[in-house]
């Protein structure tokens, strides 16, 4: 399959991201709690079949549009996780006539335009700061909490369903602890709102969702469902981070060597900032990285080689700083291995997939739905 490559290429090992899969499946399924997968990862309709495959009823998007993407291929209980932008009510009111419509709210003003406007019924979800300070309700902000429900209980159309948080300060974690705490945390404050409620509201449920936490915890409590996305490729941060070991990557991008300079044991790689995005790391020596370079087989990928790795990133061109004895291993034309530092963002610039069996795979990104 190597041998058909001829430019920058984003690989999927099949059998690894089914793996990933089917191991938060398990694991929501141990807790008894709803996994609803966040899907801005992969986007890709053939992807979802794989979660379908093991009971996946609801998901999780980024965007109104990624809702329609995913809507026209089957999906009819669809949360989209961002706070709503009410400038796109004709496409919250196209969306909602056809599936289970979740929004997220995070001010007034919101449900306010959605009660004035949805023409179909559609369920709420107040989205909590708990920590992360991105954006959200601050949980003891009650006077805003409260005139919000009270508006969400006047609407003839919008049903107040839960709260929910994203744990994204989870991600500048590395110890395992201190993710744990994080996570307890947001799950104390979500139910001090949800109590707060409860007896107006007895079926509001509690949504979390983030990747580190849901992959490090093998017991999760006092939620009802999860949200992870990452987990269905895992990167170079979420190894970092402790989530998930090398062999649980499940992406590789393959760029050509267009350049070599043994003066400074450089390669240059066809694969820069529009395949990779800018996204890096800081490794243990303090060095930034932008990735880390693996041997290529026909069946998949190694761990990362010590000695080399990614450098630098400008637009097209990829810098690979090498051990003379590895320098040596590469020339002009062959395909190097890169793991990802961000899955998500490397999969949406590149706008598509190539399994190990030579299968290409479509993303929204790739097919004019943006």
């Amino acid at each position: 399959m190597l041998d058909h490559i001829t430019q920058t290429t984003l690989l999927l090992d099949e059998a690894k991201c089914r793996q990933n899969i089917a191991m938060m499946a398990e694991k929501a399924d141990r807790n008894n709690i709803r996994l609803r997968p966040h899907f801005k990862t992969h986007q890709s309709a053939q992807v979802g079949e794989w979660f379908r495959e093991t009971g996946t009823t609801g998901i999780t998007v980024s965007s109104l549009k990624m809702a329609r993407y995913f809507a026209s291929h089957g999906w009819t209980d669809i949360l989209v996780a961002i706070p709503v932008n009410i400038r796109e009510m004709a496409l919250v009111n196209e969306l909602a006539a056809k599936v289970q419509l979740h929004l997220v709210a995070v001010n007034i003003e919101t449900v306010q335009a959605l009660s004035e406007k949805v023409l179909h019924p559609v369920q709420v979800w107040l989205k909590i700061d708990t920590g992360y300070h991105r954006t959200g309700i601050p949980p003891h902000s009650h006077e805003q909490l409260d005139a919000t429900v009270a508006l969400l209980e006047q609407s003839d159309k919008l049903q107040f369903t839960g709260v929910l948080a994203h744990d994204g300060h989870t991600y500048k974690q590395t110890d395992a602890d201190a993710i744990r705490t994080i996570h307890h945390t947001t799950v104390f404050l979500l139910n001090l709102v949800r109590d707060r409620y409860k007896a107006r509201f007895p079926e509001l449920k509690i949504s979390i969702g983030d990747t580190p936490s849901c992959s490090i915890l093998q017991t999760i409590t006092g939620v009802d469902e999860i949200r992870p996305g990452n987990y269905v490729f895992y990167d170079l941060t979420q190894q970092h981070i402790g989530s998930c070991s090398f062999d649980q990557i499940a992406v590789c991008m393959a760029c050509p060597v267009i350049a070599k300079h043994p003066e400074r044991n450089e390669i240059i790689v066809h694969g820069g900032s529009v395949h990779f995005s800018k996204d890096s790391l800081v490794g243990a020596d303090g060095s930034v990285i932008f990735g880390r370079v693996v041997a290529l087989t026909e069946n998949g990928w190694s761990e990362p080689l010590e000695g080399i790795e990614v450098v630098s990133l400008s637009q097209e061109h990829g810098t690979i700083r090498a051990s003379k004895a590895l320098f040596d291993r590469y020339k002009i034309g062959d395909l190097m291995g890169i793991l990802p530092v961000h899955s998500c963002l490397t999969a949406d610039v590149m706008g598509s997939y190539t399994t190990l069996e030579g299968e290409r795979l479509e993303h929204l990104s790739g097919i004019g739905q943006v």
